[in-house]
């Protein structure tokens, strides 16, 4: 079995045990048991909807914080196009910039210049001749994990290039080697995530064999500090012009990546159900005419992620505002860049699901799972602690529930007992009945029952 690194994590003294969290996870990863949640470590894709609908927050999500800057002698600050979408009436990145700067990173590169560099490596990647189609963006790590567990058959159509934040860091990086002379592990690259999902990927990349990001802080923690530092009155310290432009910076919103290709033939989706729908056509061949399809967990694309500070449909106006005063592109996928593009590791299914590793064996859970679950009401009300009756019958296949977990079984199963009871005092005689013998002896001395 494969091992996972998770960034969301559950606190247990917050829980109260409700289902809410249970019924929007798209993999049905977690279970209320003994009135508290449980996440399955090896189903969970990290994708943050846990976070974004608990009201209790017991649900977090693990990520550094600005003081990893001290682990390293030379740091890079890898913001994410979505943090320039936080702000009020931002008119010029470089202010943002030059705020990463000043609260303690000693050089910036920004996402979205890789962003366009990948957006060029895939334009030339759908040219070539005998590409599967459509092909699927690899750029959410939650879309990607979501397709290894639950739809492997699509595996062989994702685009097998780095999403923007590893080439940034990997090429960062080997800059900053040349500039500096330092050693490559004395140089920080840090990326500032709107979502845990890129936590998991830089800790357990997939389709790479090691992560170039030394580390993630949230958006929601930089965002303040970078508030204090920011200059609108024009004071701000020399440095070079932004790095990217339209097309880099539009990759913070749903369809900002597709758009890039500048070809119309696209689908792009957000929103984990929508995505899973998307999925379920594709895997069912209703997009064959297609060339590319966009998926990101989040609603409205990365500017919603759960670690972003701003209303994701605001934040869309805003990086709509910002996009006015920015070139189109600033960026190619030269030869020097093409190493840190493509994939050195396959991507591999996760059979998180199967029942079991005998296939004889797995077909005989299959029709117990499907026997009990026919016996359920069907309601998939959560009670029980799972998401479905569905997923209530695996987990009793499994070993790790009860048929009684179900509310309306279990009050079966009482008003069995009972009739049985009934009908077993039924059958002892009068004589031998307690209560009939105490309420005979009081009528035989007289006596009045009430």
């Amino acid at each position: 079995m494969n091992t996972f690194f998770h960034s969301v994590r559950l606190d247990r003294e917050k829980c109260k045990g409700c289902i809410n969290c249970i019924k929007r996870c798209p993999t049905e990863a977690i279970r209320v048991r003994d009135g508290k949640a449980m996440i399955i470590p090896e189903r969970c894709i990290d994708c943050g909807e846990c976070i974004r609908v608990c009201t209790h927050h017991a649900k977090k999500a693990t990520y550094d914080h600005l003081d990893v800057l001290r682990q390293y002698e030379y740091t890079i600050a890898l913001p994410a196009p979505a943090l320039y979408a936080q702000f009020n009436h931002l008119e010029d990145v470089e202010i943002v910039l030059n705020a990463l700067l000043e609260i303690g990173f000693d050089a910036v590169f920004e996402v979205a210049k890789a962003a366009e560099i990948v957006s060029d490596a895939t334009r030339r990647y759908m040219a070539q001749p005998g590409i599967p189609k459509p092909i699927i963006s690899s750029a959410c790590p939650a879309v990607t994990r979501l397709i290894r567990v639950r739809f492997p058959n699509l595996i062989d159509q994702i685009l097998p290039l780095n999403a923007p934040v590893e080439v940034a860091a990997r090429i960062a990086r080997e800059e900053a080697v040349q500039k500096t002379g330092l050693p490559p592990e004395k140089i920080g690259t840090v990326f500032i995530s709107p979502c845990p999902a890129k936590v998991t990927a830089a800790k357990m990349p997939l389709g790479s064999s090691h992560s170039e990001v030394s580390a993630v802080v949230a958006i929601s923690d930089v965002y303040p500090r970078l508030l204090k530092a920011m200059h609108t009155d024009g004071e701000v310290s020399p440095l070079a012009a932004p790095q990217a432009g339209k097309i880099g910076v539009s990759w913070a919103s749903s369809s900002g990546e597709a758009s890039a290709l500048l070809n119309d033939n696209y689908l792009a989706a957000d929103g984990i159900e929508n995505v899973i729908r998307v999925l379920e056509d594709l895997e069912d061949e209703k997009f064959e005419h297609l060339d590319f399809i966009e998926l990101n967990a989040c609603n409205a694309g990365c500017i919603g992620g759960v670690l972003t500070v701003e209303n994701p449909y605001i934040a869309r106006t805003k990086l709509k505002r910002l996009r006015k005063y920015l070139p189109v592109s600033l960026n190619h996928a030269s030869c020097p860049e093409q190493k840190h593009l493509k994939w050195d590791a396959p991507l591999e299914y996760a059979p998180v699901m199967k029942l079991d590793e005998d296939f004889a064996a797995a077909m005989e859970k299959m029709s117990e799972m499907e026997r009990i679950e026919a016996s359920l009401p069907g309601l998939d009300c959560g009670s029980c602690g799972a998401p479905t009756c569905r997923a209530l019958a695996e987990d009793v296949v499994r070993g790790s529930a009860s048929p009684d977990a179900c509310i309306y079984k279990f009050r079966e199963s009482i008003s069995s007992l009972i009739d049985n009871l009934q009908k077993l005092n039924n059958c002892i005689p009068s004589t031998l009945r307690g209560s009939s013998s105490v309420e005979e002896t009081h009528s035989k001395k007289g006596g009045e029952l009430k």
